[in-house]
């Protein structure tokens, strides 16, 4: 039997079995939510060794430019985040985000460990928060609370706890996606937080440039440029040779011999370790197929929903990408979410969230290739359930 015959068998049958799977998934999904929803806790409350999470990257970062210092210098990073707590077995943990991204991390500087780890921490659940508020309202606000569901994406938890910055980039996404009509200016300015991760957003950018040139909305343009020159003028008027250190770390990083768990990583150490152009071949394919997928649609194109296509395909085929980074998908996942016609599909979503934080929880390293399904998986669902959705509007139409 096809899993598309097994999910409409238990989404049409009131049975045992359809009652069993419910409380199954259910459980496995309230467990790991809550697993995630007590580390998120104590670590607002505790502040647990915020010395040995991704956090100290952008605190050292942040401590190292307003005393004019290279934020990039692996040497002076590393002593800093020993002095902190960072383990002692462990290579320098670099911020790699480019100069610009150093206005963010600079009122850093002048704070300690643990109340910089406190107030970055309740800034990037902030972000998921609004994120998530504003793409209830993109959406219609509907009244169901479905929505609460977006809370629960395994990722976006996984990006808070880790203190990782993928859930400033989805501020500046569903900013964007908020304020591109009334406020292209404003619109483009908040695309300047998906540039702490441009990697992320290629197929993206490219049917933004497209839409962009195709209907004038030149001042999007004008409000991202201009907030990318401010912050890299800041950064280079505090530490005016910041590029060159950042390209020099950039060269001696040793990024090709890191194993990141995507799809893109893992085809390059499949074919040739040594070799980083291969990463960028899935990227240049979904560019490709992104011009193809904006030219179509170019007369009727609608961001709130284009963008959720797009952004499945940016993440899947990024050139590289790690788990947190899929908090970028949560515009994509509510517009599923909201396309889903059984519970099954619903079910199937909190089911993969629930693995990850489940994986997370018990220590399942963010290298592991235990990852590599995680992003296809969401694709693959996003496309199963749009299709599916598409289907019943088409049969209804011909009816």
């Amino acid at each position: 039997m096809s899993a598309t015959a097994v999910i409409h068998d238990l989404d049409t049958n009131p049975k045992p079995l359809r009652a069993a799977v419910d409380v199954a998934v259910m459980a496995v999904c309230g467990c790991g939510f809550a697993a995630m929803l007590l580390g998120f806790t104590m670590l607002l409350l505790t502040n647990n060794h915020p010395g040995g999470r991704d956090f100290v990257s952008y605190w050292t970062a942040g401590h190292q430019i307003v005393h004019h210092a290279n934020p990039y210098d692996s040497a002076a990073v590393l002593n800093a985040e020993r002095s902190v707590g960072f383990p002692a077995n462990s290579q320098a943990l670099i911020m790699r985000n480019a100069p610009w991204a150093l206005a963010l991390v600079m009122p850093l500087g002048a704070l300690g460990l643990e109340t910089g780890a406190l107030c970055w921490s309740a800034l990037l659940a902030a972000c998921m928060a609004l994120s998530v508020f504003l793409v209830w309202r993109l959406l219609g606000r509907p009244k169901d609370k479905l929505h609460l569901l977006g809370y629960m994406f395994g990722p976006a938890l996984i990006c808070v706890l880790c203190g990782q910055t993928a859930v400033l980039a989805l501020l500046g996404l569903t900013l964007f996606l908020t304020l591109h009509r009334a406020h292209p200016f404003q619109a483009g300015a908040a695309l300047w937080l998906c540039a702490l991760k441009p990697h992320l957003f290629l197929p993206f950018g490219i049917a933004l440039l497209l839409w962009i040139f195709f209907s004038r909305s030149y001042r999007i343009l004008a409000g991202f440029a201009a907030t990318m020159l401010a912050t890299s003028l800041l950064a280079t008027w505090i530490d005016p040779v910041v590029w060159t250190q950042y390209l020099q770390m950039m060269r001696t990083a040793g990024i090709e011999g890191e194993f990141i768990p995507c799809l893109s990583v893992a085809l390059r150490f499949a074919i040739h370790p040594q070799a980083m152009w291969l990463e960028y071949l899935p990227a240049v394919a979904a560019c490709t197929w992104a011009v193809h997928y904006f030219w179509n649609r170019r007369h009727r194109w609608n961001w709130v929903e284009h963008s959720a296509t797009l952004m499945v395909v940016s993440i899947t085929l990024a050139p590289y990408a790690w788990i947190m980074d899929e908090a970028l998908l949560i515009p994509a996942v509510m517009f599923g979410i909201y396309q889903a016609k059984s519970r099954a599909q619903l079910e199937l979503f909190a089911l993969g969230s629930a693995i990850m934080e489940f994986a997370m929880t018990f220590s399942v390293g963010a290298h592991s290739p235990f990852y590599l399904w995680t992003a296809p998986f969401w694709l693959a669902w996003y496309a199963y359930v749009t299709h599916e959705a598409n289907s019943e509007k088409l049969s209804y139409a011909t009816a």
